[in-house]
């Protein structure tokens, strides 16, 4: 493995301890990945984006209380280390977990939370999104809105984000057609890595747009969407969206009519959330509607 390679010639750091986590995460290394984050521990500037890190693993698998814990000490980790808009950073990453999980009331008070401690621009892109997908649309407007004025030439914004924000707005106002069209800028883009995600893709424009489709009572479409996560395990990773996609893939099998395909998608998502906290909103959509097709 290059990884170790690279440490045996004296190179280590956190890049390379993140793509070790990264491999483990892939290769359902617990001791790996556990290993990792020891690593990261005390070190001021690398704990909190490697507890961060494990965070988004908890949280996918539906280990919210522990996603939530590990939020919560990357933030103060980062602060203590005087990088007060990273600790904001990782609060409002903990707010978009909140949001796909169901929880929309902890997802508004992480943005409101994060908007008070360090209101940076990656931190107003993701609270942007955040509130969009909870359908606080005019606040999301708001802040978009500034977003525009202050950041008119950056590209990863106006093909990435800015979509997924304006989709998921027409989205909570149930115009479908516009959702889908707002975010044609970023197909070309949607499988590559952009701030402030650098070691992976959450591939929301894919997501978003498989919801869209869900909406329309479009199965075959959302199928295309939600299949992109299981094809490029790798792009995704650990993000919630990666474990989130099985369930939405079951849903849009069952809009399409071949329940066998359905039951499949989720058994799939069933199973990687076997250790998932009780009462995790989502799960028990999932379960209720799974029940339904046996």
């Amino acid at each position: 493995m290059w990884c170790q390679e690279a440490q045996q010639k004296g190179f280590d750091g956190l890049g390379v301890r993140t793509a070790q986590y990264s491999l483990a995460f892939l290769a359902r290394n617990d001791v790996e990945m556990e290993q990792q984050l020891a690593w990261a521990a005390g070190r001021p500037g690398e704990e909190d984006q490697m507890l961060d890190i494990h965070a988004d693993t908890d949280a996918c698998y539906g280990r919210v209380k522990k996603a939530r814990d590990l939020a919560r000490r990357a933030a103060d980790s980062a602060i203590r280390s005087d990088a007060k808009e990273t600790g904001a950073l990782w609060i409002t990453m903990q707010a978009l977990r909140e949001v796909e999980l169901g929880n929309a009331a902890a997802a508004r008070e992480d943005v409101n939370r994060a908007m008070a401690l360090a209101p940076g621009r990656d931190v107003k892109v993701l609270s942007a999104v955040a509130l969009a997908r909870i359908g606080e649309v005019e606040q999301s407007k708001k802040i978009l809105e500034a977003l525009e004025k202050s950041e008119p030439g950056n590209t990863y914004l106006k093909v990435y984000w800015f979509p997924v924000v304006e989709a998921s707005m027409d989205i909570a106002r149930q115009a479908l057609d516009e959702a889908v069209v707002a975010l044609e800028p970023a197909v070309p883009y949607e499988l590559g890595n952009t701030p402030p995600f650098n070691s992976n893709s959450p591939m929301y424009p894919a997501y978003v747009r498989g919801l869209a489709y869900l909406a329309q009572k479009n199965g075959p479409a959302a199928v295309n969407e939600f299949q992109k996560f299981l094809d490029h395990p790798g792009v995704v990773q650990n993000f919630i969206l990666g474990s989130l996609a099985r369930l939405q893939l079951g849903r849009a099998y069952v809009i399409a009519g071949d329940n066998a395909k359905a039951r499949a998608a989720y058994q799939e998502f069933l199973n990687l959330w076997k250790d998932a906290d009780p009462d995790v909103p989502i799960e028990k959509e999932a379960k209720a509607e799974y029940a339904k097709l046996q």
